[in-house]
Formats: C-alpha cells, structure tokens, sequence
C-alpha cells in the first residue's frame, strides 16, 4: 500500500458532502424578533465551502407553500439550510412538476452534490417548494 493511501482517505474524510462552511447552524435559522424559520434558500454557492450560503437569501416559514418560486428566485437556490425538526420538499418545476426531492434538518452549502436524476443536480433547479416542520 502506497504511503500516500491514508493521506488521501484522511483528506476525503475531511471534505465530504454536508460540510458546513460559511452556512448558519440549522438551530440558528430565526428571525430577529425570535420567530422560526422552517428553511433558508440561498443565491450563492462555490467550490469551497466557505464561500457558500452567502448572497441573496429567501426564508421560508413552517407551512410554506411555494409551487411557483418569485421569478427571481425560480432556479436560483444553490445551498440551503433546513431547520430541526423541518422538512423541505423541492421540485425541479413550477408547479410542484418535475423531480421531486426531500431535504430534512440540515446545512447543504453546495446543491451540486445532491443528484436530480442520471445527470442533473438540485443547483439552480428548484421552481417549488414546500417547507414543513414538526
């Protein structure tokens, strides 16, 4: 076995998927007066995790139901946080059309990791949404 071999799955091990970078705590995700917010979309995503979940940002509150995204948000999000204890369901076209995927309590600064079908990916592809919590 190489040297280099436990070098490498260290290093894999480090960079997995669900990494948080730049993206709030998913316990963190309220507004200022207190209130929960069930989910946080956001504009900007990158190949390094610390330039993620930064830019533009919609929150979504518990019971949110979005099958037409605002037009400058259709096919936008690229990271997003979901809260504890919340749920959010995307869909890839307007109308609650199209894939359809599930995202439970956590950080996912980078949407291109997450497969929608053979080969596509959740970045700049969700058009619904519909955010739920417990």
């Amino acid at each position: 076995m190489s040297p280099l071999c436990p070098l490498l799955l260290a290093l894999t091990l480090v960079a997995v998927p669900g990494a948080r970078g730049k993206c709030p705590v998913p316990a963190d995700l309220k507004k200022a007066d207190g209130t929960r917010t069930c989910a946080r979309l956001y504009d900007k995503s990158d190949p390094y995790y610390d330039n993620c979940c930064q830019g533009p940002q919609l929150s979504l509150e518990p019971g949110s139901d979005l099958p037409y995204l605002p037009s400058d948000w259709a096919n936008t999000a690229s990271s997003l946080v979901v809260a504890p204890r919340c749920e959010l369901t995307v869909w890839s076209l307007p109308g609650k059309k199209g894939k359809t995927r599930k995202f439970s309590a956590g950080s996912y600064p980078r949407l291109e990791e997450y497969r929608r079908g053979i080969f596509g990916n959740w970045a700049n592809a969700i058009s619904g949404v519909y955010c739920k919590c417990n």
